[in-house]
């Protein structure tokens, strides 16, 4: 996850660098991307707790059944989100921001849905090897990966190393590149039980996607669409804060790359944090729960802590790279944005990791009914209401980052309320069905 924020800063310093215009649009589009990619890429990344739980209960081979049911979903969501190239480029065309802006992200959203459909494929791959505890194979996949996106969105945003210079739409092509490699090592690290678990789900047609895939679909769409709430939330997030003016827009931008830093690796600790706990669910060992739980808040807050020193006495640190110096007035509202954001991060890890535990627990209904209460019925309508009557004022950014952030502490509390009641009751809403019907049989 960190090798993933290096490649996103250089992206976002890349395009703040191209040109104002490209700073300004990166913002929507690659939210409003990344909200619609997280649809796709949520449902098929719940085959992780899957996998987990299988491997904890019985091992290995069911947790290559396991994964391969996963990969069949990714298969068929890959081709859907394919299809909806040419709808995406229409999206920015809804707003009110300049025909300059719309174009650029119209660009960058049609290719968002060729990287994102491999995204999809690969988060499908990578459940596997997560969901059994091989999170070096992920790792070294992930650094092979990003070290090309890297090299590919500054060769071709700005024409270097040989490559033609394509701008915004260079960022989303550099983006395909990279996660096309990291699909083929996937491919070429995936043992042949999981492949050989695929055929034959293939071959079973009816029975299988009433008995295996519908299960999981089910739990999956709830997912979905708690990660699809949440995303089109930040989304909105942008957009609203577009009302306060250009300048505030274009610091936000920069300051949700800055907020980056201390939340994505954060995403990673949470999974490993999901995975044990499924694991242990799948053992029946709920008492383990707890501890892994201490253990990935004390590591996640003492990183957050380490970040928010930055964000707050050195935010120059921080902001420098993006080249403000030369738009003073986007600076100082950035620096003022920057130093409140360690609010967000303690908000932010606990929503986060509460959210993944539950995922591995199965619980995807009060994830999804928690997050669209408090997101869409009071924190947006709340940030939408003090940000209109501020209109062009660019020192209330802060203030609308601090709503937000106590909003989404909210959230992450009533995520541990739950976790703590699922323990107690010894809960589990995953059901695997291929392990009981070995067992009745047996």
């Amino acid at each position: 996850m960190v090798g993933n924020l290096i490649m996103m800063l250089v992206d976002r310093i890349c395009l703040a660098r191209y040109s104002s215009d490209a700073l300004t649009a990166s913002g929507p589009a690659i939210y409003t991307a990344m909200a619609i990619i997280g649809v796709f890429v949520s449902i098929v990344g719940f085959s992780r707790s899957f996998v987990a739980q299988a491997f904890g209960r019985s091992g290995q081979g069911e947790a290559a059944y396991q994964g391969a049911v996963g990969i069949s979903i990714g298969i068929a969501l890959a081709l859907a989100l394919l299809l909806m190239a040419p709808l995406l480029q229409l999206i920015p065309f809804l707003s009110d921001r300049p025909p300059q802006i719309t174009r650029l992200e119209s660009q960058f959203l049609y290719w968002s849905a060729y990287f994102g459909s491999v995204m999809t494929l690969n988060v499908a791959l990578s459940s596997y090897f997560n969901g059994i505890g091989k999170t070096r194979i992920t790792l070294i996949v992930g650094l092979i990966g990003q070290a090309v996106v890297i090299f590919m969105t500054i060769g071709l945003v700005f024409g270097k190393f040989g490559l033609p210079e394509l701008g915004m739409r260079g960022s989303a092509i550099g983006t395909l590149v990279g996660t096309m490699v990291m699909f083929f090592c996937y491919f070429f690290y995936m043992p042949r039980e999981v492949w050989s678990n695929l055929r034959s789900l293939m071959l079973k047609s009816r029975g299988f996607v009433l008995a295996d895939m519908f299960p999981r679909i089910r739990k999956s769409v709830a997912l979905g669409a708690c990660n699809g709430v949440e995303n089109f939330g930040s989304v909105a997030f942008i957009w609203i804060i577009g009302a306060l003016g250009a300048i505030p827009l274009a610091a936000n931008n920069v300051n949700i790359a800055v907020a980056n830093i201390a939340i994505i690796p954060i995403i990673g600790l949470a999974i490993g944090c999901s995975v044990l706990c499924a694991n242990a669910i799948g053992d029946d060992d709920y008492p383990q729960i707890p501890r892994i739980l201490f253990v990935t808040m004390a590591i996640e807050l003492s990183y957050v802590a380490v970040i928010s020193f930055f964000q707050i006495a050195m935010p120059n640190v921080l902001l420098n790279p993006f080249g403000l110096a030369d738009h003073p007035e986007i600076h100082r509202a950035a620096i003022a944005t920057s130093r409140v954001l360690w609010i967000y991060s303690l908000a932010f890890a606990l929503s986060i990791t509460g959210a993944a535990v539950l995922e591995g627990f199965g619980l995807t209904r009060f994830l999804f009914a928690t997050r669209l209460i408090i997101m869409w019925a009071i924190s947006i309508p709340t940030v939408y209401a003090m940000a209109t009557a501020h209109t062009g004022n660019a020192d209330f950014l802060p203030k609308c980052w601090v709503a937000g952030s106590l909003f989404e502490a909210a959230i992450g509390v009533l995520y541990f309320w739950r976790i703590w009641l699922a323990v107690r009751k010894r809960q589990n809403g995953i059901v695997l069905a291929h392990i009981q019907r070995v067992e009745e049989s047996g």
